[in-house]
C-alpha cells in the first residue's frame, strides 16, 4: 500500500520519518503517518509496536529523536502537551489521566475553569458544564463525586468528557472503549460521528478490531516500530489487519477442559450492601471446580468487579461464606487469602496492579517476597531467577528484568501483573478483564496461559464484557446483572443472543440496550 490513501488537501497533521529511541529500545523507526480532517484515522499494531509512543509525540508529551511534524502544512515542534493543546491537538490516554482527589466537575474544568470576575472559580457553572458534557455521553455520573470513588469504566467516561471539553481540531483516542460496555461504545461512536461532521480529525487506537471496521475511515498498521501498511477501512477486512499486525490470521479458540477435579472455590450467600440501599453484590452462590475456566460476563455495573473484590477481601462490608478447598476464608485478611491460594489480577493495572517506580523484577516478586526471605535478608539470586522464569513463561517483552515497569507497553504490563499473581502459587486465580487494552497477539498469549493453568489443576475465573472472549475461552459462563447471577451456561449451550438477553434481564424493558 502507498503512504497516501486519500487527498492531500484533507491532511491536517503529518508525521514524516519520525523515530524515537529510548535507552536500550528503538520505539519508532522512520514512521510516516497522515491525519485527515473530518475522518477517523485508525492506528493499530501489537503491544510494543510503537502506537502510544507515536501518539505521545503527536500530542506533545515527548519529542521525536528524528523526523518532523507538520500541522496545517507548517513544521511544528511541541514543547509540551499544553503547547500542542493550544494548537488544537487533544488526547485521551489509554492509562487514565485524572486527578483522583478531585471531583468529576473539577477534573472536567481543569483545562479552562469558569471564573467569577477572573478570580475565584464559579462552582455552579463548573457543575453545569460537567452535567452538559456527561449528558452528551448519556451517562448519569454525579459531577460532585470524587473520581477515586468511580469504577474504571466511569473514569473512562470522565476522561472522554474531559477531552470533549476542549475545542480541538485533532483528537487522539488511545483505547477509549477498553472499559466501556457495548451500549456505551455505541454512544461514543455517535459522538465521534458528530465530531467528524464538524471537521474534527480523530486518531483512533483500539485492539477491538470489529470496532475499527465499524467506525474507521483510514487505517495505518505499525509493526515493530515501523509503518507496515495503510489503507481505506472500506477496502479491508479483520483478517487483513491481523495478518499485517502479527503475520497470521489464525487465532484458534481454546480447547475445553479435559479433566475437572473437586470444588476449588465455593461461594454461598455472598452480598455487598450499597451505601444508598440495595446491593452491589446480591446474595450470590456459585462454585468452581479445579481445572475449570469460568467466565463472569456482564455489562458495566453488573457487579463483576465488586464480586471479585469481595472474594479477595477488599470489601470488608461483604457477608457470606467463601471456601477454598473446603476451608472458610470469611474474616481473613488479603494476605491470608493469598496464603490460602487465592489471587486477584485487578481490572485497573496502573492503579491496583503495579508499583510504577519499581522494576519488572520487583513488581513480579512483590506479592511473594516471603518466599525469598532468609531470616532478615532477601535471597536476591533466587528472586531474580524466578522473575526471569516468569518473564519467559509469560513472554514479557523486556530487555532486562531491571527495566522500570512503566517502560513496557500496556500488554506487557498486564503480563507482569498476571505473573506477579502466579508467583504466589495460587490454586484459584481471579482475573478481572484480563485483556483490557491488550492486542490480539498478547490476548491469545494470556488465554493460552489461563488454559495451561487450568490444565495444571488450577481454578481460573475471569470477567469480561466481550462476548467473543466469553464464548471462546470459558468452559462455563455465568452472566451477572444488577449484582445477581442472571443465568449460567456451558460453552456448548451459550450463544451471543442468550448472553445479551441474560445480561439485561434485571433491567426494565425500556432501559435495555442491545447493539
Amino acid at each position: 500500500m502507498s503512504a497516501s490513501v486519500g487527498p492531500d488537501n484533507d491532511i491536517i497533521l503529518k508525521a514524516e520519518g519520525v523515530g524515537k529511541v529510548f535507552p536500550g529500545t528503538i520505539a519508532l523507526q522512520e514512521v510516516d503517518f497522515e491525519v485527515r480532517r473530518g475522518a477517523v484515522n485508525v492506528l493499530v499494531g501489537e503491544n510494543g509496536a510503537g502506537k502510544s509512543t507515536l501518539m505521545k509525540i503527536l500530542a506533545g508529551a515527548t519529542e521525536p529523536t528524528t523526523g518532523r511534524l507538520l500541522l496545517r502544512g507548517q513544521q511544528v515542534s511541541f514543547q509540551s502537551v499544553r503547547d500542542a493543546a493550544r494548537q488544537g491537538i487533544g488526547i485521551i490516554y489509554q492509562e487514565l489521566n485524572l486527578c483522583p482527589n478531585l471531583s468529576v466537575a473539577e477534573n472536567l474544568g481543569l483545562i479552562d475553569p469558569p471564573t467569577r470576575f477572573g478570580f475565584d472559580i464559579d462552582r455552579t457553572r463548573q457543575v453545569e458544564k460537567a452535567k452538559a458534557l456527561l449528558a452528551r455521553l448519556e451517562h448519569p455520573i454525579d459531577p460532585s463525586r470524587l473520581v477515586d470513588d468511580l469504577r474504571i469504566g466511569q473514569q473512562q467516561i470522565v476522561e472522554i468528557a474531559k477531552a470533549l471539553a476542549a475545542d480541538v481540531d485533532v483528537l487522539i483516542m488511545d483505547e477509549p472503549t477498553s472499559a466501556l460496555s457495548a451500549a456505551e461504545v455505541d454512544i461514543l461512536f455517535k459522538v465521534i460521528r458528530d465530531l467528524k461532521a464538524h471537521g474534527v480529525a480523530i486518531i483512533y487506537i483500539s485492539h477491538r478490531l470489529e470496532e475499527i471496521m465499524r467506525i474507521g475511515d483510514y487505517i495505518t498498521v505499525l509493526r515493530d516500530g515501523r509503518r507496515q501498511a495503510d489503507a481505506l477501512v472500506e477496502d479491508i477486512s479483520v483478517d487483513w489487519i491481523i495478518e499485517r499486525m502479527v503475520g497470521s490470521t489464525k487465532l484458534a479458540l481454546q480447547e475445553k477442559a479435559s479433566r475437572l477435579g473437586g470444588n476449588a472455590l465455593t461461594v454461598q450467600g455472598l452480598s455487598l450492601p450499597r451505601a444508598a440501599g440495595g446491593f452491589l453484590v446480591d446474595h450470590v452462590d456459585f462454585s468452581v471446580q479445579a481445572g475449570e475456566i469460568v467466565c463472569f460476563y456482564g455489562l458495566l455495573g453488573a457487579g463483576r468487579s465488586e464480586l471479585f473484590e469481595c472474594l479477595m477481601g477488599l470489601q470488608p462490608q461483604a457477608v457470606g461464606r467463601i471456601e477454598i478447598g473446603g476451608r472458610d476464608l470469611s474474616g481473613l485478611s488479603i494476605s491470608d487469602r493469598i496464603k490460602r491460594g487465592l489471587v486477584l489480577v485487578p481490572e485497573d493495572r496502573q492503579r491496583d496492579g503495579l508499583v510504577q517506580t519499581l522494576s519488572v523484577r520487583a513488581n513480579l516478586s512483590l506479592a511473594s517476597l516471603r518466599r525469598f526471605t532468609r531470616f532478615f535478608s532477601l535471597d536476591a539470586a533466587s528472586e531474580k531467577s524466578e522473575a526471569r522464569d516468569m518473564i519467559k513463561r509469560m513472554t514479557i517483552k523486556v530487555s532486562s528484568p531491571e527495566v522500570e515497569v512503566t517502560a513496557l507497553s500496556g500488554g506487557n504490563q498486564q503480563k507482569v501483573v498476571i505473573g506477579k499473581g502466579l508467583m504466589t502459587g495460587p490454586s484459584v486465580v481471579l482475573l478481572d478483564e484480563p485483556s483490557r487494552g491488550v492486542d490480539v497477539g498478547a490476548k491469545a498469549e494470556i488465554f493460552r496461559v489461563m488454559r495451561q493453568l487450568s490444565d495444571a489443576g488450577l481454578a481460573v475465573i475471569f470477567s469480561t464484557s466481550d462476548l467473543k472472549e466469553a464464548l471462546g475461552y470459558a468452559d462455563r459462563i455465568v452472566v451477572m446483572s444488577r449484582g445477581q447471577i442472571a443465568a449460567e451456561y456451558s460453552r456448548d449451550e451459550a450463544t451471543e443472543a442468550a448472553l445479551v438477553e441474560a445480561s439485561t434481564a434485571a433491567f426494565p424493558a425500556q432501559e435495555r440496550l442491545v447493539s
